[in-house]
């Protein structure tokens, strides 16, 4: 049956990675999930499949891993990107904290080995790290795993980035194209990354951007829907339309299909139009239970608001509380 799977894979033009013998019953279900590797362009390949899309580019010098997913789909994703390249993986880049982008960094880091990072950035536990690949992030990253607010819990010391930055953007070159993560504060999260390979022309947008769901704001960690605004705003500015505005640069979302320029325009516009409605309605003197009655994403929901875990009543809350808050 698994040779049957793999072929059919290859005939459409996709790897599977199947996993098979893992003794639990979480495990047993994860071994039916079967990861596929898209070609994105340039030097950028997809990771689908996973719960979250894992970006990765390749080269002679090792992959660079956007994002490794959830723990428990840490050693799928690696047999993944093994599959893209043979080299140590030589950076882990988290586009913000949450532990189904960030539950995989122990076991992808442990694949590969480091490389200096130079000016700009500071090292945590370097001593500690000598066989592993570096984890970039922005430093609110690192503040917010190693001491969130009570109740939650510190996440485990080998997943906290050992690299971060604290400047508007960093950059450095690897695989023969430069790599830009430009900190867009205050959005999904206060420390997301928007991770642009910039010859292959692809950005790795992370929760700033879904194609299945309203974006997802973490009040708790300095998130809002203007900052989100803003980050769709920036993505905009960095991208570029191909003929009669298709391809051009290609934009991978936290969740959901690689989008163009277009895709993004639509999807900048639904959040623009719900947050001015939401406005309005606070500027009306609007209960939240009243704002929800009122259905301001009615029109929308049929694309955005069936996701697991995130409601249009939860969007609508959390645009509701940060607006109300800021004024």
């Amino acid at each position: 049956m698994r040779a049957v799977i793999v072929a059919m894979a290859a005939a459409l033009g996709f790897v599977a990675v199947v996993v098979s013998a893992l003794p639990t019953a979480v495990a047993q279900e994860q071994a039916q999930v079967s990861l596929r590797t898209l070609h994105v362009q340039g030097n950028v390949h997809l990771i689908a499949g996973a719960g979250v899309n894992v970006v990765v580019q390749v080269g002679p010098f090792g992959p660079v891993v956007v994002d490794p997913g959830p723990a428990r789909m840490g050693k799928q994703v690696l047999a993944a990107i093994r599959t893209l390249s043979p080299r140590p993986v030589r950076y882990v880049i988290n586009t913000h904290l949450h532990d189904d982008h960030t539950g995989a960094n122990d076991i992808v880091a442990a694949a590969g080995s480091p490389v200096g990072q130079g000016r700009g950035s500071t090292v945590i536990g370097a001593g500690l790290q000598a066989t592993r690949a570096e984890i970039i992030a922005n430093e609110q990253v690192l503040q917010r795993m190693g001491n969130p607010p009570a109740p939650s819990k510190p996440a485990a010391v080998v997943l906290w980035p050992t690299t971060t930055y604290s400047n508007p953007s960093k950059e450095f070159f690897t695989n023969g194209e430069g790599l830009q993560m430009v900190h867009q504060p205050s959005a999904h999260t206060d420390g997301d990354s928007l991770v642009f390979f910039r010859r292959s022309d692809v950005i790795a947008a992370g929760d700033v951007y879904s194609t299945v769901s309203y974006p997802r704001i973490d009040l708790a960690a300095g998130g809002s829907i203007n900052g989100v605004l803003e980050g769709l705003n920036r993505l905009l500015a960095l991208a570029i339309s191909g003929e009669k505005t298709e391809g051009g640069t290609m934009i991978v979302p936290g969740h959901g299909r690689i989008s163009d320029e277009a895709d993004l325009v639509e999807y900048r516009d639904m959040v623009t139009i719900i947050r001015d409605r939401v406005q309005d309605l606070i500027e009306k003197k609007r209960t939240l239970e009243q704002v929800k009655a009122a259905r301001p994403t009615m029109d929308f929901d049929g694309q955005y608001g069936n996701a697991p875990g995130w409601t249009s009543d939860q969007f609508i809350e959390a645009v509701y509380r940060g607006l109300a808050g800021s004024r």
